[in-house]
């Protein structure tokens, strides 16, 4: 599992072990793995930044919702994202 970073301009976060398990328990890293490598980043950052272990979980179980509904990043309408 490879993300293209080289276009980034910010920060790249590695994925965590907890993040990568949940994405492959829920099997949702193919949709994870499709999305922009910013967004992949962007979850991943955000996740991280939390200092509280409950946050942190919150915010993963909000990016895998909305990886499995499609259509939404970071509660913001995504068309480019939407499941066919």
């Amino acid at each position: 599992m490879t993300t293209d970073y080289s276009k980034l301009k910010r920060d790249r976060h590695p994925m965590p072990e907890f993040v990568k398990k949940a994405l492959k328990k829920e099997h949702l890293m193919a949709h994870y793995l499709a999305r922009p490598a910013y967004q992949k980043n962007d979850y991943i950052g955000w996740i991280n930044q939390a200092k509280l272990e409950t946050t942190k979980q919150k915010r993963l179980s909000q990016m895998l919702t909305e990886l499995k509904q499609g259509g939404v990043y970071m509660n913001m309408p995504h068309p480019a994202s939407t499941k066919k």
